[in-house]
């Protein structure tokens, strides 16, 4: 769920406090209207198809990229999923438990971890993937089918852009 605040409320009272500043609003609304896209959608996705399942948005994340990416280690998919190794321990041992993820040690670097996901886990994708992309339907569904992939253009051209720039900033 939003805020309290509609986006129409927001914006015209963003418009009002900082009208007089010389800002670039355009730039402004796509960066903060991504923002509130994105959790929306999250939100959407974590109450509707991914709590009939008992997942968190992390807990699909791991899976998803698991699934992809199989065997891999479990720094990439930290990196993958944009959430720290900690975070993911956590749901590693949440998803194990559950019977959908194994970990085991790297046979040429014993301090790596692989996770592969368990027949289970694979089966369970494969039934919850396609009911999440019906959800990704209704979700893009306001847009028309002939401009979705110009917006998943736009989309990429601004996360190749934070990445690029991301990757020149040194770390803290």
């Amino acid at each position: 769920m939003a805020g309290p605040f509609t986006l129409a409320e927001t914006e015209r009272q963003v418009s009002e406090r900082l009208g007089g500043l010389p800002l670039d609003y355009a730039a402004m609304a796509v960066t903060s209207n991504l923002f509130r896209a994105a959790n929306a959608v999250r939100n959407h996705l974590e109450r509707s198809v991914l709590a009939q399942h008992n997942l968190s948005w992390t807990g699909f994340v791991v899976l998803w990229v698991t699934w992809i990416w199989e065997p891999i280690e479990t720094r990439q998919i930290a990196l993958e999923g944009g959430f720290s190794k900690a975070t993911l321990t956590g749901v590693l041992t949440t998803l194990q438990d559950r019977g959908w993820v194994t970990r085991e040690r790297s046979q040429t670097d014993g301090r790596l971890v692989l996770v592969r996901l368990t027949d289970d886990g694979r089966a369970m994708m494969t039934e919850l993937f396609p009911e999440f992309n019906l959800e990704e339907q209704h979700i893009s569904g306001p847009i028309d089918v002939a401009r979705r992939e110009e917006l998943a253009e736009m989309l990429r051209l601004i996360t190749v852009n934070v990445e690029r720039a991301d990757s020149t900033i040194p770390p803290a």
